[in-house]
């Protein structure tokens, strides 16, 4: 599976999200969207952070835990 977090900076609630991930032990990569302005042209988000899972943005600003289990473990 191949996660992104698209962040911007000094962003707290994509934080709060690479805390979630972490927690359930979920690798992910970083994705600064002012630094890499395509990937908004691909995954227009309007608040970060954005969640990519293989290549489809499932979730933008902060998912509840529950739907992030049901995402990654059923």
């Amino acid at each position: 599976m191949n996660v992104k977090v698209l962040t911007a900076p000094d962003c707290s609630n994509c934080v709060v999200l690479e805390k979630m991930l972490d927690t359930l032990g979920i690798s992910y990569d970083l994705v600064d969207v002012t630094k890499n302005p395509s990937y908004l042209e691909k995954y227009p988000i309007f608040t970060a952070p954005g969640l990519v899972i293989d290549k489809k943005l499932e979730f933008t600003g902060i998912p509840k835990i529950d739907d992030l289990k049901k995402i990654f473990f059923e």
